[in-house]
């Protein structure tokens, strides 16, 4: 990944150390979900591309956002012909499942920064390879809050985005353990855990600034 793409994750991700996960969810609950995670403080919602549904959610939150000011991100993305997609429908970033360099090339020959998913070390020593800076660590819970703290002692200059079994209920924890965004998605349909979501983001927001 180029300075230019790192500093735009900087920058995208500055605001808040929360995201939003819009999977599967259609048209109108991925405008509604996108509108309530905007309104609680959350800058970047990710829609994974997956089925032509996703595709048509994914232009319709891209068209909300841009009236907003806010970024969109295209997930799961895991081919090149996804990349170009992707672009296509005016994602801002991609995420990905797993670690693809050829996906990765695809993305920055396409000058859209790209957030693959790693588990293990191998894997963020080859991301580091590729040039990328901030990477998705997946599945989060499976892998545990201790795996953060491992890793950041051969790699400290890496960024993680959390994602994986997130909610309101397990978010600090990972925060606390060097994460510096963890993405959450049906959370945000459950009253409760928005009123903590909105908790969490106002005590940690001037901290990630």
């Amino acid at each position: 990944m180029t300075e230019e793409q790192t500093t735009w994750f900087d920058t995208a991700f500055a605001g808040a150390p929360l995201m939003a996960i819009l999977r599967g969810m259609g048209v109108e609950r991925s405008v509604r979900l996108s509108e309530t995670a905007w309104d609680l403080g959350i800058d970047s919602v990710e829609v994974p591309l997956q089925t032509a549904e996703d595709e048509r959610a994914l232009r319709a939150v891209v068209d909300l956002a841009a009236a907003r000011g806010k970024s969109v991100g295209a997930g799961t993305i895991i081919t090149p012909a996804q990349v170009a997609l992707a672009a296509d429908a005016g994602a801002a970033y991609l995420v990905s499942p797993g670690l693809d360099p050829v996906v990765v090339r695809a993305a920055q020959d396409a000058g859209i920064p790209i957030l693959p998913g790693v588990a293990t070390p191998s894997e963020v020593q080859l991301a580091v390879s590729l040039g990328l800076t901030w990477l998705k660590a997946f599945p989060a819970t499976w892998l545990g809050s201790g795996w953060f703290k491992h890793i950041r002692g051969p790699f400290p200059q890496v960024r993680f985005v959390a994602t994986g079994g997130l909610d309101a209920s397990n978010v600090e924890e990972f925060l606390d353990a060097g994460v510096r965004v963890a993405a959450v998605g049906s959370a945000l349909e459950d009253a409760s855990q928005l009123e903590r979501l909105g908790a969490v983001l106002r005590s940690r927001t001037d901290s990630v600034r």
